[in-house]
């Protein structure tokens, strides 16, 4: 592709993708352009015996050009029955490249699927650096400070890009593939590039994720104010050098490194702004459920990337999460309260691929709260057809300033959590908080559990109220 034609791909600035309000952050016509995929075969189509005979391809694709003359490469693998075509896939990046040099194992999810005639696709979205690509990455990574070109950036543009064009090379392998559901899981990285891939291709339909950013709260727009005010939190804590994740758009803070390559802070306001579309669920969360796309989210209460889940809570409090009380990147420490055995991730898929052979997942409650003398009373209720089967409810007071290393630190303490009880007049899982004296705010929510009857297990799933932060008068 010339320079001309690739600005004006790239730049079509405004138009609307598959008829939602993001920026065409992707010309989605290039991204399902099969004949531009310059297949490197590695491994053509074979069997592969075991418990579950299967049938393994791999090979590296083209995901485009990230600037005229500079190929952006992945591996991929398909996976599919050995009789039969898949019907959709499991498509996941969460691989190393030494995984891509013999056959793939199986795990029980991946058994499941294959059985059912749902085929298993992998790719790589990881650091370029730790598979062989350093050197590309360090220039991608300058060019994007240079210029603020997202297109130079491997979380807005490189990785969701990657799966997007696996969907593309799967569906290609007609002998192989029909088209189906697509469902994309994984966890950081590979939670946040699945979300934007699901908002700009409707070829994928459901997704599963974890700790990974949701909504476009003001530090993550560049709001000057909001910054001013970490600043100067960090400041009084004695925080020299905040966590590089707190703050950030969507991914690790480029702030500081932008403006040292020149460019101004109404830069990277502008750049927030016009990402915020294309990136975040939030922004998207209304289209995607009428386009009838599953999601279930499991953003963590103490995670360094989806650091702002009190402004979640209160400004979209009908996307679906769960929150393990004190969970996040590196928390390894169990809430003594935390409800144990979720299998929330291989119970969205089963459903989403065999509705008429497994059991719904809970939906989101809607939770009410007053103050009562010197208690918090907190009632929430499901829909009269959606039954839980129990409800447990977290408080942590005075809780720090989302985005600050306080946040991350300060835990909700074991004693603070409870068995919800059912009350029968109010139709809702019910429970009172003791306000503790001379504190100033309440952050609370509640997990609520169903068990779920797929066709070869039971498995425990669990859905959360919106987390709500309560000023204390």
């Amino acid at each position: 592709m010339g320079l001309t034609a690739y600005m004006l791909s790239f730049w079509c600035a405004l138009s609307v993708v598959a008829g939602f309000a993001a920026p065409a952050l992707f010309n989605m016509t290039e991204i399902r352009d099969a004949s531009t995929l310059k297949e490197d075969i590695q491994r053509d189509w074979h069997t592969v015996s075991g418990k579950l005979k299967t049938r393994q391809k791999v090979m590296t694709i083209s995901v485009g050009e990230l600037w005229p003359g500079q190929d952006y490469r992945v591996p991929v693998r398909l996976i599919v029955p050995a009789e039969a075509k898949a019907k959709g896939f499991w498509l996941t990046g969460g691989h190393q490249l030494k995984g891509f040099e013999g056959d793939a194992a199986l795990n029980r999810l991946a058994t499941e699927l294959l059985e059912g005639g749902v085929g298993v696709v992998h790719t790589i979205v990881q650091e370029p650096g730790t598979w062989g690509q350093k050197t590309l990455g360090n220039e991608m990574g300058t060019r994007f400070l240079k210029t603020l070109n997202p297109r130079y950036s491997i979380q807005y543009w490189g990785w969701p890009a990657s799966l997007m064009r696996a969907v593309t090379a799967a569906y290609a392998e007609e002998e192989y593939f029909e088209v189906g559901n697509v469902v994309v899981s994984g966890g950081s990285k590979n939670g946040a590039s699945p979300s934007v891939a699901l908002i700009h291709d409707d070829r994928i339909t459901a997704q599963h994720a974890t700790v990974s950013p949701l909504w476009e709260s003001p530090l993550r727009l560049c709001d000057s104010k909001a910054w001013n005010r970490l600043r100067d939190y960090n400041k009084e804590a004695g925080v020299k050098r905040p966590h590089h994740f707190l703050g950030g758009t969507y991914g690790p803070v480029y702030n500081e490194d932008a403006l040292r390559m020149g460019r101004s802070w109404e830069d990277l306001q502008q750049l927030a702004g016009e990402m915020a579309d294309a990136v975040f669920i939030s922004k998207n969360f209304q289209a995607l459920k009428k386009r009838g796309a599953a999601m279930l989210f499991e953003p963590g209460t103490h995670d360094f990337v989806c650091f702002d889940v009190a402004w979640g809570g209160e400004h979209y409090p009908g996307i679906p999460v769960f929150y393990q009380p004190n969970s996040g990147h590196g928390k390894k420490s169990k809430h003594p309260g935390a409800i144990q055995g979720v299998q929330n991730h291989d119970a969205l898929l089963l459903y989403h691929f065999f509705p008429g052979e497994t059991d719904s997942l809970l939906s989101v409650p809607e939770m009410e709260i007053h103050r009562e003398n010197d208690e918090v009373v907190v009632t929430v209720k499901f829909a009269e057809n959606d039954p839980a089967e129990g409800g447990r409810l977290y408080w942590m007071f005075d809780r720090p300033p989302e985005g600050s290393d306080a946040y991350l630190k300060l835990l909700i303490p074991d004693d603070n959590w409870m068995e919800m009880k059912w009350d029968e007049e109010k139709t809702g899982w019910s429970g009172r908080i003791p306000v503790r004296d001379g504190s100033t705010s309440i952050d609370l929510f509640s997990c609520h559990w169903k068990h779920v009857e797929a066709p070869l297990r039971t498995l425990q799933t669990a859905i959360s109220s919106p987390y709500k932060r309560v000023v204390l008068d």
